[in-house]
């Protein structure tokens, strides 16, 4: 940018786009010191490289809008992982399944991983019955994403929360605001209703009976 500008000519394009053509790098200079501007160059790799006279200041803000703009657009998938082993008690599955229910319930996706110990490796089958019958217990929740494969001494599973569950977990977030907002409501009806309560004021029924009487 600027003097930092090595070429000894440039592609000039004006600061409202217009091609001007191939300059040295000391009118390109002087052209943007004229207009109080910047000499960018955009294309160093082009022969000769192209510049271009522009506010660089201005550009960079506008370009790092643009860019914090598109993050917020983004969206982004949490993926939770839950372990478990292929003799599991009965009650660790009920407890990390509720886990794995909150998890998609709140839109991640959940890596399942089975951890297979020492001789468990020989019997890897306990470990594919396992995630199928979490694949089963969770049908109305979840779909499989990645299917069971071992990894080492793991068996990994990657599941995705149906929009049936999305959807409900909405419902659920605008069932819980439902209430203060009826609340609110009710309080402005029953102030709406003591206004329309009011007498009416009695000076003015007393003023108008004076002057019929003058």
């Amino acid at each position: 940018m600027n003097d930092r500008i090595r070429a000894p000519q440039v592609r000039l394009v004006g600061a409202d786009g217009q091609q001007i053509g191939i300059v040295s790098i000391q009118d390109a200079m002087q052209r943007a010191q004229d207009l109080d501007l910047d000499l960018v160059e955009v294309a160093p790799q082009a022969n000769p490289p192209v510049c271009r006279i522009m506010d660089y200041g201005k550009f960079k803000y506008e370009r790092d809008v643009r860019q914090k703009e598109a993050r917020k657009r983004q969206v982004r998938v949490e993926v939770k992982e839950m372990k478990m082993r292929p003799k599991i008690d009965p009650h660790d599955y009920r407890t990390k399944k509720g886990h794995i229910e909150r998890f998609l319930k709140q839109g991640a996706r959940v890596k399942v991983t089975i951890m297979f110990r020492g001789r468990e490796m020989a019997h890897t089958e306990l470990g594919r019955k396992l995630l199928d019958r979490l694949t089963e217990d969770l049908k109305e929740l979840a779909t499989v994403d990645a299917y069971p494969k071992l990894d080492g001494r793991n068996m990994v599973m990657v599941m995705a929360p149906t929009r049936r569950a999305a959807t409900k977990a909405s419902s659920e977030a605008a069932d819980e605001a439902g209430p203060a907002e009826g609340a609110n409501g009710e309080a402005v009806a029953s102030a709406s209703a003591a206004e329309e309560a009011k007498p009416s004021e009695p000076a003015t029924v007393g003023e108008g009976a004076r002057e019929s009487e003058s």
